[in-house]
């Protein structure tokens, strides 16, 4: 959560951020006290019918993914290396792939690696 809230930090002037739940499971209350507990900064979203999951070909949490205004997926996966795998934890990121992604964005270009996969669990109740 601290990066997410560093990125929401970084390009509040250029770009909305939100932390989605798309878990069928979560509630309301769940989630803003999930947002309450971990100091979120960023605008929290509830998807419990999945439509935003499924229009952006999430699988994964946490999974991030940068959407243009016409609702084209420029890139999908992993916010940066801190995880190799499901269990697998570095000390510390290594790759800064979200914030390489939004750069490419807000600079024209287009995203040089758009998917990056993500680690995490599943999103529940997805199908």
């Amino acid at each position: 959560m601290k990066e997410i809230n560093a990125i929401s930090a970084d390009y509040a002037d250029r770009a909305t951020i939100a932390l989605v739940h798309s878990d069928t499971e979560i509630t309301i209350e769940v989630a803003f006290q999930h947002a309450d507990m971990e100091q979120v900064k960023a605008r929290v979203l509830i998807d419990k019918a999945q439509q935003l999951a499924k229009h952006v070909g999430a699988t994964t949490t946490p999974e991030a993914v940068i959407v243009s205004p016409t609702g084209e997926v420029l890139y999908r996966g992993r916010i940066n290396d801190l995880y190799l795998g499901p269990t697998k934890r570095q000390r510390a990121a290594t790759t800064k792939d979200l914030r390489d992604a939004l750069n490419e964005v807000l600079a024209g270009k287009a995203v040089s690696k758009p998917q990056e996969p993500a680690q995490g669990c599943k999103i529940g109740g997805l199908k």
